[in-house]
Parts: C-alpha cells; sequence; structure tokens
C-alpha cells in the first residue's frame, strides 16, 4: 500500500484520482488528519507523497525510496503559491493544475484527458454549448485549463454536439425516463462490480422480486401520472437471465401500468449469450423492445473463460443471428478493451468477428477495476502488467466502428481505468442509445426500480437529487414499501 499524506481534508477524491492515473499501479490510500483508520500499521507506513496546504502556498513532496523502512533519495519538492483571492470552485480547479503539472513533470507522462477527474468530461462541452460559447471557445478552456489532448478535445465537442441534437427531442421539465434492474446473471464475471446475483441460486425468489417490482411500477405510475414518459431501459444483471415466461410477465405489467404511446426508445439488456434462447427473443419482439444488446466483451475464447463467462465465441454469433432472425434492427454490441492477457492482435480479432456481425452500434469500454469485483483480487495475484489498455487497441476499435459507418454519440469515464481512457458508445444513424446520453449528462429525471437502483431527480435549475433502493434482493423484497416511501418523498411537487 501506497500512502499519500496531506495536512488538510480537501480534494481527497481528486488527489486520488489524479494520482491513481499517473501510477495504476499503486493501492494508493489518501490520509488527512481527519481519516479513520482502524489498523494502525497503515498509520505507521513511510508516505510516498506528502501536501501540506499553507494560506498562500501549497507544497507537495514527493519521496524515492527503495523499501518501506526508509527514503533513500532527495524529495523532490513542488510548491504553487497563490495568492489571490478566489472564488472556491476556481481555487480547486488551479490547485488540480498545479498537482497535475507536477505529476506530469515527476512521470514524463501526460494523461490524455489531463487533469479532469470527475466521469462526464461531455458535459463542460455541453453546458458552454448551452452557454452560447464557440467550438473554439470549448477548444482552448479544456486545453489550456484540464491539458486535455488534442484528440480527446475533437472527440469530446464532436459528442456533445451529436448529444445536444439528440436530446433536443426529449421533454425535460415535464418528462422522465424509467430503468428497472433485473440483477440476476448466469454467473458473476471476474471484472463486475454490479448488484448480480447468480440466478440458479435465486431462482425460487424470482416470483417475489418481480411482485414487489410491481408494487413499485403501480406507485411511480401513479406518482407521475401526469409526467410524459421519454424512455425505458431494462438492466441488471442481465435481465435475459429470467425465463421467457418470467419477462413476459415483467413486460406485459410493464406496459400495462405505464403509458408507452410517448416512449421513444425501449431497452432490454440481452447482454450474455447464455441467457438467450429464441422464446426470449420473440417475447421481447412481441412486446415491441426497440433495442437489445448482445454483449461478446472479447471474441478471444481464452479470456470468455477467464473473466467468467460461461459461453462460447460461436454462441455469442449465434445469439446475434437469432436476434436479427427474429427482427431486431437494433442491436448493441460492447467489448471491455484492457481485459487480462489481451494483446492488440486479440483487439483486432474481436473487431474483424464483430465486422463480420455489423451490429447497429457498438459500446467501447476501457477496463475499470474495482474494489468490489473479483478482478481486483486477480490483479493483486498477477501483476498489474497483467492487464493493458493502449492508444493503439483505441484506435483499432474506433476504426471498427467507423467501418460500419458508426459515429460517437456518448462517452464517460471511470475511477482506475486502464490506460486513463474513456468508455465511447458508436452508433449508425437513428440507432443511438438515448438512455445512455440521459444516464451521463443527467438531464432529466430517471426513476429506477429495483434491487440496487438509483433514482436521480433533475431541478430545472440543473440540482440534482437522488434515492437509492437497498442491494440485497431478500431486503428489497421485504422492504418495497419502503423504497416506494424514498421515492414519494424524492418525487413530491416542491
Amino acid at each position: 500500500m501506497q500512502i499519500l499524506k496531506s495536512n488538510k481534508a480537501q480534494y481527497e477524491y481528486d488527489i486520488h484520482a489524479l494520482v491513481k492515473a499517473f501510477y495504476p499501479e499503486w493501492d494508493l490510500k489518501v490520509l488527512t488528519p481527519e481519516s479513520v483508520v482502524k489498523d494502525r500499521r497503515i498509520r505507521e507506513i513511510i508516505p510516498v507523497m506528502e501536501l501540506e496546504f499553507g494560506e498562500t502556498e501549497v507544497k507537495f513532496t514527493i519521496y524515492s525510496y527503495e523499501d518501506e523502512s526508509a527514503h533513500t533519495k532527495e524529495p523532490h519538492i513542488y510548491t504553487w503559491c497563490n495568492t489571490d483571492a478566489v472564488e472556491p470552485d476556481e481555487y480547486k480547479n488551479e490547485f488540480k493544475c498545479f498537482l497535475y503539472t507536477a505529476l506530469q513533470e515527476e512521470t514524463g507522462i501526460s494523461l490524455p484527458w489531463g487533469n479532469l477527474t470527475g466521469i462526464r468530461p461531455t458535459k463542460i462541452a455541453m453546458t458552454m454549448m448551452g452557454n452560447g460559447e464557440s467550438r473554439q471557445d470549448i477548444a482552448a478552456f479544456l486545453r489550456e485549463k484540464h491539458f486535455v489532448s488534442e484528440d480527446k478535445i475533437e472527440l469530446g465537442i464532436e459528442i456533445a454536439e451529436r448529444e445536444r441534437e439528440i436530446l433536443n427531442r426529449l421533454h425535460y421539465e415535464n418528462g422522465y425516463s424509467l430503468y428497472i434492474g433485473i440483477p440476476f446473471c448466469p454467473t458473476t464475471c471476474l471484472y463486475c462490480s454490479f448488484t448480480s446475483y447468480p440466478i440458479g441460486v435465486w431462482k425460487e425468489r424470482v416470483d417475489d422480486y418481480l411482485t414487489a417490482l410491481e408494487q413499485e411500477m403501480d406507485a411511480v405510475a401513479q406518482m407521475y401520472r401526469d409526467k410524459i414518459l421519454d424512455t425505458v431501459y431494462i438492466g441488471g444483471g442481465t435481465p435475459t437471465s429470467l425465463s421467457a415466461q418470467e419477462l413476459d410477465r415483467l413486460i406485459t405489467k410493464l406496459k400495462n401500468t405505464f403509458d408507452f404511446g410517448t416512449v421513444q426508445e425501449f431497452t432490454v439488456e440481452a447482454g450474455r449469450a447464455d441467457s438467450i434462447t429464441e422464446e426470449k427473443l420473440r417475447v421481447l419482439h412481441r412486446h415491441g423492445v426497440t433495442r437489445i444488446s448482445v454483449n461478446p466483451q472479447t471474441m478471444k475464447q481464452e479470456t470468455l473463460k477467464l473473466i467468467g463467462r460461461q459461453h462460447t465465441v460461436s454462441q455469442v454469433i449465434d445469439a446475434f443471428r437469432l436476434a436479427r432472425k427474429v427482427g431486431f434492427d437494433n442491436i448493441n454490441m460492447d467489448i471491455i478493451l484492457g481485459l487480462p492477457e489481451e494483446t492488440k492482435e486479440d483487439v483486432e480479432a474481436t473487431i474483424e468477428a464483430i465486422l463480420a456481425l455489423t451490429p447497429d452500434s457498438l459500446t467501447v469500454h476501457s477496463l475499470a477495476v474495482k474494489r468490489a469485483s473479483g478482478l481486483h483480487k486477480w490483479i493483486e495475484e498477477n501483476g498489474v502488467t497483467a492487464y493493458n489498455n493502449t492508444e493503439a487497441t483505441m484506435q483499432i476499435a474506433a476504426a471498427g466502428a467507423k467501418a460500419m459507418a458508426m459515429v460517437p454519440y456518448y462517452l464517460y469515464r471511470q475511477k482506475n481505468m486502464s490506460g486513463n481512457f474513456e468508455n465511447v458508445g458508436y452508433s449508425v444513424e437513428d440507432k443511438y442509445g438515448i438512455y445512455n446520453i440521459l444516464i451521463m449528462e443527467e438531464m432529466q429525471t430517471i426513476v429506477a426500480l429495483g434491487a440496487g437502483s438509483i433514482t436521480k431527480r433533475v431541478y430545472p435549475d440543473g440540482r440534482i437529487e437522488r434515492c437509492d433502493n437497498v442491494k440485497d434482493v431478500t431486503q428489497y423484497i421485504e422492504r418495497v414499501d419502503e423504497m416506494i416511501e424514498r421515492k414519494r418523498r424524492l418525487l413530491a411537487e416542491r
């Protein structure tokens, strides 16, 4: 474990995110005087870095040592003097500039997204466009204030322009979107940190879970009876872990409860090839589902086995072709770059296999290592060099999307992403995933039902408030009345 000590509880999230971006192999912990550390041994670890905030100066010290017993070289000290009286947000941005440039000088590395640590970099461009600022103004701001590379500036602005055009069709103040969470999967993937339970173990409780969901549906439909429903998204987990009969029950209730006359997009994540059958696809198609996902993550069989996806590459291909046969004309595929032990050649092979199928959209994820995932433990055992994402593999995916006449339409980032890159959604014209944009740009209220889901209410002034449902399936079933009451308080007119 590496320790960064700070004399002040300030900007810990941003400090951690920036340092980890430069040193991804570190198990970093930021300690302040207010930090609660139960293990005394952690406080006794010699820090690799220290931050000292003064009235007009910040000192950032980086130590070099051969082991954890003592420092062995002269520390590198970077200082930032700020005597101007500035607003807190401006001070924070200037501090992040200082920290970034110090780390850049120390490592010789420039990050593609500069010092941006948030997950929604396109939101900056979207906001500036809404204020009437030009492409040139936005580019200059991202370049000079955040050190973003020219490639990412161009990508971010292009996506922001496209998002604005797509979102113009939606009802912001009097509309909302609906998310239904199905927290079951055939198995849990190595990289996954979502709320997910093995369907085989929970089969006997699915009926109870659907009953609880139906209670939430009835309550929300009443709360928002005067609102316009724009998009519906059934995610998870893997919704197609449910049987055909259970899917039919779920969607029948959904469509009988809400007015789908205004719905512009109805998505169901089919996701795992080992959960897809013709009967299930026909249920989805008959109910008017407009968009589905068939997600390989990779087309390398050895990697599929390593990450815990109990299906073959052939099953992915068969599932995709079956969806086309049933009649789906808007199919997304997800891939993950930077999966353990995958090479540039493996990514090329995956893209070639996807090109042969020609999906309507392609979501390219850059692997993010979450502490709650099995992958975190795997990396500890096998070393950080066992996974890697590069600009070259990102370009391979982008070129593959372009070859399928797709353009980038949404983007987001996560903590601890391999290569400090991003996740990008590509799509052919008019097959964009509207809900994907909404969940990232936070411009419309999303009411979320089911275990582990989070409802976000967006107010006309841009303010956002949230309420969450418990993650545990049994707790959700037993406490669904409480989940409904949380929503009632959040969604009440005020």
